[in-house]
């Protein structure tokens, strides 16, 4: 096996789990899809078939980024609801990891924006109206970057055919 196979093999898996970060927030997301098509352009040894799968790539990767921030930005800000209790609820998200294996991440993010929020408030169902709305702003920017991330990930499977082809 030649040392360019086992690039883009490693380089394949290092995308895989990027593009699965994008939802599950413990994994890295896009930065490692971009280090990977690096990565594979310097190592894959596709040549110049590399560095225009990693341009075309990481314009997707970027505009993933980019979407899933100012998407998720917007809405919060639209719904008035303050980067404190998003800390918040990161905090108990990350502590909800370790409490409930698997789903603790989401239920800890949850529960954390609904009593950070319920604190602001004071009230109950402002501070559950709010809490749903930046739970669904954080859903649709997740949403936008798990897609050009997968965009990112099917650019570089056609630039893998393309270069065995060549090969």
């Amino acid at each position: 096996m030649s040392s360019e196979t086992v690039v883009t093999i490693l380089c394949g898996l290092a995308i895989l789990v990027g593009v699965a970060g994008t939802i599950i927030p413990v994994l890295p997301g896009s930065v490692l899809i971009g280090v990977s098509l690096l990565a594979w352009a310097i190592w894959g040894g596709a040549g110049t078939a590399g560095w225009v799968v990693f341009a075309v790539a990481m314009i997707f990767v970027a505009a993933g980024m980019t979407a899933g921030a100012v998407l998720t930005g917007r809405k919060l800000k639209q719904h008035a609801i303050p980067s404190r209790s998003v800390v918040v609820a990161l905090v108990a998200g990350v502590a909800g990891m370790f409490i409930i294996p698997v789903v603790g991440l989401f239920v800890g993010f949850a529960a954390g924006l609904l009593a950070s929020e319920f604190l602001r408030t004071r009230n109950m169902s402002t501070a559950a109206r709010s809490s749903w709305a930046a739970l669904k702003a954080t859903g649709l920017g997740m949403l936008a970057e798990f897609g050009l991330a997968c965009l990112a990930a099917s650019t570089w499977v056609i630039g893998v055919w393309i270069a065995a082809a060549g090969a």
